[in-house]
């Protein structure tokens, strides 16, 4: 997690943002949420427009099992200019998980779809894009996904002896000899 200064906080930045950002995601990562969680919130209300604020401050409200006040909070982050490509995968990954877990499957599925796109390469971000799809009834979609991922991923030397049929099948689940 970076606590550079943003690069859209504007100049008002020097008056304390830094370092109570910095103090925010040290008490998150401690254990103390609703502590980071106090410091957050006015932080986010002094610097509305600010990614790298917004981002932690929806982390930490979905850490608390708050996800429907962590929401507004993800939408701004993205939004915005500002974030690591990192923090932006964390960003993305936990609107379309906060989405999920409100029952918005549909704009889940949106939300991850585009994330996927934007990281390929992220598995987490597909195997949550499996479950909402899955929510959705589209059971198939979501099973070739995780199957595909398995199958690129797994060090389990008998999954990869296979790994060619599970592919394989992981792009048309109905295929019969």
């Amino acid at each position: 997690m970076s606590t550079r200064k943003s690069t859209n906080a504007g100049p008002e930045a020097d008056s304390g943002r830094n370092e109570v950002l910095a103090e925010a995601v040290r008490l998150r990562e401690s254990g103390h949420r609703e502590e980071a969680r106090a410091l957050l919130v006015p932080l986010s209300e002094r610097f509305p427009d600010d990614s790298e604020v917004a981002y932690q401050t929806a982390w930490v409200h979905d850490t608390l099992g708050l996800e429907a006040e962590a929401l507004p909070h993800y939408l701004r982050a993205i939004q915005r200019p500002g974030l690591s490509e990192s923090d932006r995968r964390g960003a993305l990954l936990g609107l379309g998980s906060t989405y999920r877990v409100l029952g918005r499957y549909e704009e889940a599925v949106a939300a991850l779809s585009h994330a996927s796109e934007e990281f390929p390469d992220d598995g987490a971000l597909k195997t949550f894009l499996a479950m909402a799809l899955y929510n959705t009834g589209k059971a198939h979609d979501a099973m070739g996904i995780l199957l595909q991922l398995l199958a690129s991923t797994s060090r389990d030397q008998d999954i990869a002896v296979y790994g060619p049929a599970i592919e394989h099948y992981a792009k048309d689940l109905d295929a019969t000899v």
